[in-house]
């Protein structure tokens, strides 16, 4: 896939299969225009996923979005929101983007997608416009879970509730973060238990402080632990966003190196605990947890293969 921050780099010469959006989270909504996209792509039609750079808090950071696209799309364009883009009225986009720059011959988009200035653009005048530039349009109805519309707000809604498991079947992936291990303190090792400090990038927007089951994927290889999201209030004060994962099985040094974490199930809020004796008490009752979770999930998934 090429990957691509502004419009104007595009060189692509081949027709185009395009869906449009912002794209935050790449959830089963989007999902559905991603297969659009794809159905209608050949040796002679590239598929174009173009969103833009809010610059944000946002489910999914640019690089995430181009992990998660990687063999799935030909191309991911996602432009900053500048000045140019937010005051061009609707038409000029079709004309300019859509069909003098991206070549589009197919467009896929969502019920409620507004674009040009003022949002006055809509599938509306995508469809008016269909016969005239020679594309097709298929718009697509949203998606749902139990009558609900998925959307990224209704993610960030369970995602702030510690509902991670409603997060994860909304989005069809569990919710995770990306990050470099970084040097703390040492204060897990010295009480038994070391753990790996992740801070996530600025933007990107973290479940509900607490601590959770989860998985670390470090060096190519997961790892089942347990992780607190937060700041660490009882041995800080500096209120920086992290993540600090303990892995049960993960005995090596793994500062400075790149990681990925998924988020399973919430188990407990964030604590200011009194004393490292009773938040060293509290970690051991969050390992059991971990493991006990890790070990029932295993266990039904060798029956549902019986």
């Amino acid at each position: 896939m090429q990957y691509i921050t502004d419009i104007q780099s595009y060189q692509g010469k081949k027709r185009t299969a395009v869906t449009l959006g912002k794209f935050d989270g790449m959830h089963r909504g989007h999902q559905k225009l991603l297969a659009k996209i794809k159905e209608h792509t050949d040796e002679n039609c590239e598929s174009v996923v173009f969103t833009f750079d809010m610059g944000r808090e946002c489910l999914m950071t640019n690089e995430e979005r181009k992990t998660k696209l990687t063999g799935q799309a030909d191309w991911l364009i996602t432009c900053p929101f500048t000045e140019e883009l937010r005051t061009m009225k609707a038409e000029t986009f079709i004309q300019e983007i859509l069909v003098k720059k991206l070549h589009a011959e197919y467009i896929a988009v969502g019920a409620d997608f507004h674009f040009g200035y003022g949002t006055q653009g809509d599938v509306k005048m995508l469809a008016e416009f269909a016969s005239e530039y020679g594309y097709k349009l298929d718009v697509i109805e949203k998606e749902k879970y139990k009558g609900k519309v998925i959307s990224s707000t209704y993610i960030k809604e369970a995602l702030s509730q510690g509902a991670i498991e409603l997060a994860n079947t909304l989005l069809g992936y569990r919710y995770g973060m990306t990050g470099v291990v970084e040097h703390g303190k040492q204060l897990g090792r010295t009480l038994g238990f070391p753990t790996m400090n992740v801070a996530p990038e600025k933007e990107k927007i973290l479940p509900r402080f607490g601590v959770y089951a989860c998985r670390i994927k470090v060096d190519g290889t997961w790892y089942e632990g347990i992780g607190n999201v937060g700041v660490k209030p009882t041995v800080s004060d500096e209120q920086k966003r992290l993540t600090e994962v303990f892995a049960f099985a993960y005995n090596a040094d793994a500062y400075g190196k790149q990681t990925e974490i998924e988020f399973y199930t919430f188990e407990r809020p964030e604590t200011t605990f009194s004393s490292l004796e009773e938040l060293k008490k509290h970690v051991e009752q969050d390992i059991s947890y971990g493991k006990a979770y890790f070990r029932d999930a295993l266990s039904d998934c060798a029956g549902s293969s019986k």
